[in-house]
């Protein structure tokens, strides 16, 4: 059976190619996609996120905008990764999915409510959203299958030293996730680095028909432009698709069971995940936390997906 996802996302190129993973696979029943602040502002992480979706093929399935900032304080965004719009490098023809009219918590409300089964949870940008619905309804948390995020580290971050950029935006919004007793994997910078669209891969890509594939290989272009200015090298990493390749083929990423806690008071720390690979805390674990990526498997469910899209 399809594993049936919600999607909460700030598209931004990384979300955008996760959109298309999901929507390429029969293994994926996208049941609601709900946008945050974060890449972008509000606004154009939304507009984006409509685009993609119809570009996916995705029309019917409702959107809706969510948290507009982090629980505390000011928003981050990173219009130099991701350009003036969130999604600069390829301006879609396809136009605009629907936008709900619900805000991104009435429908997650709505979405949990409605399935006969419990649905995962994949956010891959800020927390704000899943924190505000953990929570406001509690009681929903059993019809949570688990949730698989797009955040953190094992090791250092790519916002700051410390912190990963997901994270650092709402650290707060982050720590109240992990604690929440939800089943939950992170999938952060330590495997999604694993996962580079190296010139080889664009290569693929550019070789693809359709649409989707020219968008994905103008965006990909234009992040790992950006990423080599800000970073120093080309091949971007393409964090937000492992989520969902996870859920495709979960032998496509190796996990470990483990504690993490989200620093929220650290002068220099925060928004870090402390993950206790080695049990120093002695505290039970409360994630699984992805490792090891088989690479060359993640770029074959990518390229399916957009050769299923064409």
């Amino acid at each position: 059976m399809a594993v049936p996802i919600l999607l909460d996302c700030d598209p931004g190129h990384d979300d955008a190619v996760a959109i298309l993973l999901a929507a390429g696979h029969d293994a994926i029943d996208v049941r609601a996609i709900t946008t945050v602040a974060g890449n972008c502002p509000l606004e154009l992480a939304t507009r984006n996120a409509c685009g993609v979706a119809a570009l996916a093929g995705l029309a019917d399935v409702p959107i809706a905008a969510g948290a507009a900032g982090p629980l505390q304080g000011e928003l981050v965004t990173a219009p130099d990764i991701h350009g003036e719009s969130g999604l600069d490098g390829y301006t879609l023809t396809t136009g605009e999915a629907p936008l709900d009219p619900r805000t991104a918590l009435e429908l997650m409300t709505a979405t949990l409510e409605a399935a006969p089964e419990p649905v995962t949870l994949v956010p891959t940008g800020p927390l704000t959203n899943v924190a505000q619905l953990l929570s406001a309804r509690p009681d929903l948390h059993t019809r949570i299958r688990e949730i698989v995020l797009m955040g953190g580290s094992t090791g250092r971050g790519n916002t700051t030293p410390a912190a990963e950029f997901n994270v650092f935006v709402d650290p707060e919004a982050a720590a109240l996730v992990f604690e929440s007793g939800v089943p939950l994997t992170m999938v952060g910078l330590n495997l999604t680095h694993q996962a580079r669209a190296t010139p080889e891969v664009l290569e693929r890509i550019r070789a693809l028909p359709g649409e989707p594939a020219r968008a994905v290989a103008g965006w990909m272009a234009f992040f790992g432009g950006a990423y080599e200015r800000v970073h120093g090298e080309f091949a971007p990493p393409v964090h937000d698709p492992c989520t969902v390749a996870m859920l495709i083929d979960p032998s496509v990423i190796r996990c470990v069971d483990t504690f993490v806690a989200v620093e929220t008071a650290g002068r220099w720390t925060r928004g870090a995940t402390v993950v206790d690979l080695n049990g120093r805390l002695g505290r039970a674990p409360n994630a699984r936390v992805a490792m090891e990526l088989d690479a060359p498997r993640f770029w074959e469910l990518v390229i399916s997906a957009l050769e299923r899209l064409a």
